[in-house]
């Protein structure tokens, strides 16, 4: 009776362990069935779309699945607004759409089709610096300087969405910024002295 268990679970892994190596075999097989080199080469869809980009207007034909963020940078030329973490979490890429503060890398270029844009290059007027801009430099609220652009884009928005009204406030509305140099503190003052001026944002 042992005998016959034994042949009997050794037939049933046998089994189970030829299947389970036949589906894994199975795309090899398929690819060599069908080599790559054979494959037609399908066409990337274009779009065309029109922005308006710190005030002006920006026509171009572009891959479909395009960001806004590699739209600004690669075919604008607006490389102010960095790549950093490519998922929405160290800000490094916020810039404003219709007003609103956004993730541009999480952004497709299409979708924004017809709304107005605005990067860290279009806040300063010819020579004169923007507010936020100017207080940055007095704070000493960058370092390097990479996560710099994210950081003033959101610190506007939180401004202009009156959510500076105490250290804590602006902590928490910036917090889905990141700085790698550690420069919290001067950032939050920076904000916190353009708030209290009562200067327009």
């Amino acid at each position: 009776m042992k005998k016959y268990c034994y042949q009997n679970s050794r037939r049933q892994f046998l089994r189970t362990t030829g299947t389970l190596a036949a589906f894994s075999l199975a795309p090899t097989m398929l690819v060599n069935a069908f080599p790559i080199e054979n494959a037609i080469p399908q066409p990337v869809p274009k779009e065309k779309i029109t922005l308006l980009v710190n005030g002006i207007e920006r026509s171009a034909e572009i891959d479909g699945r395009t960001t806004l963020l590699d739209f600004l940078r690669e075919q604008l030329g607006l490389t102010g607004t960095k790549k950093g973490c490519a998922m929405g979490q160290c800000g490094a890429c916020i810039v404003h759409i219709d007003g609103r503060r956004m993730n541009s890398c999480l952004s497709l270029a299409t979708f924004n089709n017809g709304k107005t844009v605005t990067t860290i290059e279009g806040l300063a007027k010819e020579d004169q610096l923007h507010p936020l801009q100017e207080a940055f430099v007095v704070h000493d609220a960058m370092q390097c300087g990479y996560c710099t652009p994210g950081q003033i884009m959101s610190g506007i928005a939180c401004i202009r969405e009156k959510r500076a009204g105490s250290r804590e406030d602006i902590q928490r509305y910036m917090s889905g910024n990141i700085c790698r140099c550690g420069a919290y503190q001067n950032i939050v003052d920076a904000i916190a002295s353009v708030q209290e001026s009562g200067k327009t944002v």
